[in-house]
């Protein structure tokens, strides 16, 4: 099973440049998911997406910054495990680095 994996960030500090000592961090649990053979892809996101919308047959593009916005996706992993209750543990570690905040868990269907 493939799950997409990625940082809801709500914090006002979200923007900032992570640590040296938490990118450490992150840098251990990416090489243990890579020896784990689960690991497919990670990356960051850059912080100004652009929108697709449609609605009623009209199709609205918006590029970012959004300063309505309230969260921001900072980075994401694919991985393949066999279990989401696995996709979770590892999820579970991540949060345990980086601390406080949220993250979702979302299953990949076909490729």
């Amino acid at each position: 099973m493939r799950f997409l994996m990625y940082e809801v960030d709500n914090r006002a500090s979200a923007n900032t440049p992570p640590s040296p000592a938490l990118m450490a961090e992150m840098g251990k649990l990416v090489e243990e998911t890579t020896k784990a053979g689960i690991l497919l892809a990670t990356g960051g996101l850059g912080p100004n997406p652009t929108r697709v919308r449609s609605s009623g047959g009209k199709v609205a593009i918006t590029d970012g910054p959004f300063t309505e916005a309230k969260e921001l996706t900072g980075g994401f992993a694919l991985v393949e495990v066999k279990t989401k209750e696995e996709a979770i543990e590892w999820a579970k570690r991540f949060r345990k680095i980086v601390g406080d905040g949220e993250s979702v868990i979302q299953e990949v269907f076909g490729g």
